[in-house]
C-alpha cells in the first residue's frame, strides 16, 4: 500500500493538471483579443495583482520581459500611494484576482480608465466587479483547489502562471521572436554566451600568440610553446602565413621515433594544414570544431590566413561554454 505522503502528493498534482488542463478550453476569442492588444501596444505591460496573485504577477512579468515583451510588476498597495505614476497611457493593464472582488485593485480600475489604458483581467470569478470594468477578461477559474481547506491558492494560482506562459509565448511567436532575441536579453546565460560571444573575446592575440618559422629549431620552438603555455604554436612561412602547427602530441611522437634531435626543425615536427577559424567566428563554433576533431587547441586565421590568435579549451570552460568532460 501507498503511504499518506505518496497519495497525498500524487492527489495535488492530479488536481492542478486537471486545472491546468482545463484552461484549453478557456483560449477563446478573448484570449486572441488580449494578445492582439498587448502587441499592438506603444509601452509595457504592466501587472499588478495582491499576495499570491502577485507573487505569479511578478513571475508573468520576467517571462514577458526575457521573451520580447517589456513589463513591469506594479503593487497595488504602492499604486495609490505614488507608484501610479509609473503607468503610461500607451501601456497595458493586467490585473490578476481569484475572487475578481480584490479591494485594492477595484481601487485602482478608475484611475486606469482615467490615464486611459486597456485592462485585461485574469479572473477566477467572471462576473464579478473588476470582470464588469476590464476591457477583457480571462478565465483563469478552477474546479477546486489542490488544499483541502480551500485556503492556500494552488490550483488558482498555476493556472494563472500557465496563463501568463500562455499569453507569453503567443507573443514571442507573433513577433517572431528568435533565439539571437533571447541571449540579447541573457547575456550572461548560457544561451547567451553561445549566441553572442565571439572568439576574439577569448582568443591569445598579439605577441602572446606563440609563432616560430619554418625553420626555427626544435629546441627553439619547444621554447616558444613553453614561454607562451597554450600546449602548441604556430608555424608560418616567410610571408607570415599558416604552415601548420606543433602540438604536445606531436613532440610526443617525435621523441617516441628518435633520440636525436638536435637538427630538427619545425617544418619536420609540425601538423600540416591545421584545423582554424576565421576571425569574427563566434566562440561556440570554435566548440564545435575543437569536439568534431577532438582538438585542444584552435588557430583563428584573417582572411589571408594569417594567424591572428590562438584558443585552447580551457578558455572555452572557463567561459562557461564548455564543460571539462568535453576536454
Amino acid at each position: 500500500m501507498q503511504s499518506f505522503e505518496i497519495e497525498k502528493g500524487k492527489q495535488v498534482i492530479r488536481i492542478e493538471a486537471q486545472s491546468v488542463a482545463a484552461l484549453v478550453d478557456k483560449i477563446n476569442g478573448s484570449f486572441a483579443q488580449a494578445v492582439q492588444i498587448i502587441f499592438e501596444a506603444k509601452g509595457r505591460i504592466v501587472i499588478t495583482g495582491m499576495g499570491k496573485s502577485g507573487i505569479i504577477a511578478r513571475k508573468i512579468v520576467a517571462t514577458m520581459n526575457s521573451t520580447g515583451t517589456p513589463a513591469i510588476f506594479l503593487h497595488p498597495s504602492d499604486a495609490v500611494h505614488g507608484d501610479l505614476g509609473m503607468v503610461r497611457g500607451e501601456d497595458v493593464v493586467i490585473c490578476i484576482s481569484k475572487s475578481g472582488d480584490t479591494q485594492e485593485i477595484r481601487q485602482l480600475i478608475p484611475m486606469f480608465k482615467r490615464i486611459g489604458v486597456p485592462v485585461i483581467s485574469m479572473l477566477g470569478t467572471l462576473n464579478s466587479p473588476i470582470g464588469k470594468e476590464s476591457d477583457v477578461v480571462l478565465d483563469i477559474s478552477v474546479a477546486e483547489e489542490a488544499c483541502p481547506l480551500d485556503l492556500a491558492p494552488t490550483s488558482s494560482t498555476t493556472a494563472t502562471l500557465v496563463m501568463g506562459d500562455a499569453l507569453a509565448i503567443t507573443l514571442l511567436e507573433k513577433r517572431n521572436f528568435s533565439k539571437e532575441d533571447f541571449a540579447m536579453f541573457h547575456p550572461g546565460g548560457n544561451l547567451g554566451k553561445r549566441l553572442l560571444l565571439k572568439i576574439e573575446e577569448l582568443m591569445t592575440s598579439g605577441t602572446h600568440i606563440p609563432i616560430v618559422s619554418l625553420s626555427t629549431s626544435l629546441r627553439d620552438s619547444i621554447l616558444e610553446m613553453t614561454t607562451k603555455r597554450l600546449g602548441a604554436t604556430c608555424v608560418v612561412d616567410e610571408k607570415g602565413k599558416l604552415c601548420g602547427i606543433i602540438t604536445d602530441g606531436d613532440l610526443r611522437r617525435l621523441l617516441q621515433g628518435t633520440t636525436d634531435v638536435s637538427s630538427v626543425t619545425a617544418d619536420q615536427v609540425m601538423t600540416r594544414k591545421p584545423k582554424t577559424i576565421l576571425l569574427g567566428a563566434l566562440a561556440a563554433t570554435a566548440l564545435r570544431e575543437m569536439e568534431n576533431f577532438n582538438i585542444t587547441q584552435l588557430i583563428i586565421v584573417d582572411e589571408d590566413h594569417h594567424p591572428v590568435g590562438m584558443v585552447h579549451l580551457h578558455d572555452l570552460v572557463k567561459a562557461g561554454l564548455a564543460t571539462r568532460e568535453q576536454g
